[in-house]
């Protein structure tokens, strides 16, 4: 009598048992050919296999000057274009300006552009890395005028100034010419050599007083010379 609960051996005519030709969920019965290699591909390989092969056809469409294929390579990277040039420049505006250089460069120099060579979005961002450069060299030269035009605004501003008071000491040099001693040297050592009334008296052995006299009475001359002057070049 055959014990409960197993399975009856399948037996030949010579009472072998038969050794099946199924496989046991996956692994393979002895003698059984190999399994071909993409057997093994699961559905994330594949769907990176099919990426890869889209990307190289489009790169070739790109090279041939399919315009198709300018539009279909800015759908796909130009959120990379923008993404690099905002991190290294920090304005949207310039950012946006890059990514249409970009793909504008690219799509003039195509014919330099090998799709068997290299993938079209490493050579789209190997544009836009020099496109990059190229936006700092230009903000560089930018700052370069701004501070040259600057400083030669505060040289002019400087440089009028200087003449003014070149002006100034020489229409006061021409004024005290027309005055008399002591007058002419107390003045010029009050101008020129900025003594002080004292120091004047001192030097020339005056009184204080006269030294203030001559003083008072030059500044009320040059002041007169001045109000004339500028009433004639109104």
């Amino acid at each position: 009598m055959t014990a409960v609960g197993r399975p009856t051996p399948v037996v030949g005519a010579h009472g072998r048992a038969l050794r099946s030709n199924q496989t046991d969920r996956g692994v393979p019965a002895p003698g059984a050919p190999p399994e071909p290699e993409d057997a093994h591909l699961n559905a994330d390989d594949a769907e990176l296999k099919d990426a890869e092969l889209a990307v190289r056809s489009l790169g070739r469409r790109f090279a041939e000057g399919d315009e198709a294929a300018l539009a279909d390579a800015y759908e796909r990277w130009s959120a990379l274009v923008h993404t690099m040039a905002l991190r290294s420049l920090g304005s949207r505006t310039d950012a946006e300006d890059v990514t249409q250089q970009v793909f504008v460069a690219a799509w003039r120099g195509r014919a330099r552009y090998d799709p068997d060579r290299a993938r079209l979005p490493a050579w789209l961002v190997g544009i836009t890395r020099h496109t990059i450069a190229d936006a700092h060299e230009a903000r560089s030269r930018v700052r370069r005028s701004e501070d040259a035009a600057t400083f030669a605004s505060r040289s002019s501003s400087g440089a009028e100034s200087v003449v003014e008071r070149i002006a100034d000491k020489v229409m006061i040099d021409d004024e005290l010419r027309r005055l008399g001693d002591p007058a002419r040297t107390i003045l010029r050592l009050a101008f020129f050599r900025d003594l002080t009334h004292v120091q004047i008296a001192e030097t020339l052995d005056l009184p204080l007083g006269t030294v203030k006299s001559h003083v008072r009475r030059g500044l009320i001359r040059l002041r007169d010379r001045l109000e004339v002057d500028d009433a004639t070049h109104r």
